[in-house]
């Protein structure tokens, strides 16, 4: 039996949990002010519901991770998630969140290895304030914030092959390096600067996050990466094809907004005055730019 015959035999509440628990989680999203809401409502329930509780999770540690709290709390905050996901695997819930995750992980197999890595990338948030990290802890970071989220979204979606795995991989990477090319101004404000040491290093840009802001050399960092992201990009939509092709829509949907987003960037550039200038993208381009990702 799937999960879309359990939703409709008998007509229970999806993932047959209480109404007001996943009114709870629902309104979590909408609150956030974010288009994620929107852009779920593609799913049958039983699935949109498992992304918001997914959604509402990573909401909850990361505000824990970029709260004005000192860092020994915000770090006890985050670590005794760590104990309520560990009781989630055990059945325990004691809030709506964790009732709805409970039904989740269970209607949809999700890896306690996931939720904790996601956990572990914003501990790094909190622990130390990341300033020009090298190669592999910006891979384990993108993997930890992003990569594991596209992990337990694609078993939501449909596919847990191994194929999909390689998605959740190189779309979680690919997002989250636009993220940071978008957010370089932002970032520098809390004191952060997630671009790489050696090629800051290489192209004389200072590892002080508001000195880099102006230095020449941080066109040249930020369009490398900006390669980098693309070949990402590149990668999940060629492995999409390898996967179910039904649930990899919201993934397509996901890859093509952001995909648009790079090529703004790209285009805008990284000079000092520009950086401020977040680009905008029409929702043609995001039609374009889903409509290409489909094409062999």
């Amino acid at each position: 039996m799937t999960a879309e015959d359990i939703q409709t035999h008998d007509k229970p509440t999806p993932l047959g949990c209480d109404p007001a628990d996943l009114a709870w989680v629902e309104s979590t999203v909408k609150q956030a002010g974010t288009s994620f809401a929107a852009g779920m409502r593609i799913l049958p329930p039983m699935r949109r519901y498992g992304m918001y509780a997914i959604y509402a999770f990573c909401r909850v540690v990361d505000d824990i991770a970029d709260g004005s709290e000192p860092m020994e709390e915000r770090k006890a905050g985050l670590e005794a998630w760590h104990a309520r996901i560990a009781d989630l695997y055990d059945g325990k819930a004691q809030d709506p969140l964790d009732r709805v995750l409970l039904a989740t992980i269970r209607f949809f197999s999700l890896r306690q290895a996931d939720f904790d890595a996601v956990i572990d990338g914003m501990i790094m948030d909190a622990e130390n304030t990341i300033v020009a990290p090298d190669e592999k802890t910006l891979d384990q970071y993108c993997d930890r914030v992003a990569s594991a989220v596209g992990r337990l979204s694609v078993r939501i979606f449909g596919d847990s092959s191994e194929e999909a795995d390689k998605v959740a991989f190189h779309l979680g990477r690919a997002l989250q390096i636009t993220n940071i090319l978008r957010d370089i101004a932002e970032d520098a404000a809390r004191g952060r600067l997630y671009l790489p040491a050696d090629l800051l290093t290489r192209f004389n840009v200072p590892h002080d996050p508001i000195k880099a802001l102006s230095a020449p050399g941080l066109q040249s960092v930020a369009t490398i990466l900006a390669a980098r992201a693309q070949d990402h990009f590149r990668s999940a939509f060629a492995t999409m094809r390898k996967c179910n092709g039904k649930a990899m829509l919201p993934a397509r949907i996901m890859g093509a907004s952001y995909e648009a987003i790079l090529v703004a960037l790209r285009k805008r550039g990284w000079a000092s005055a520009d950086l401020l200038n977040r680009p905008h993208t029409s929702k043609l381009g995001k039609i374009f730019w889903l409509t290409a990702s489909y094409l062999p």
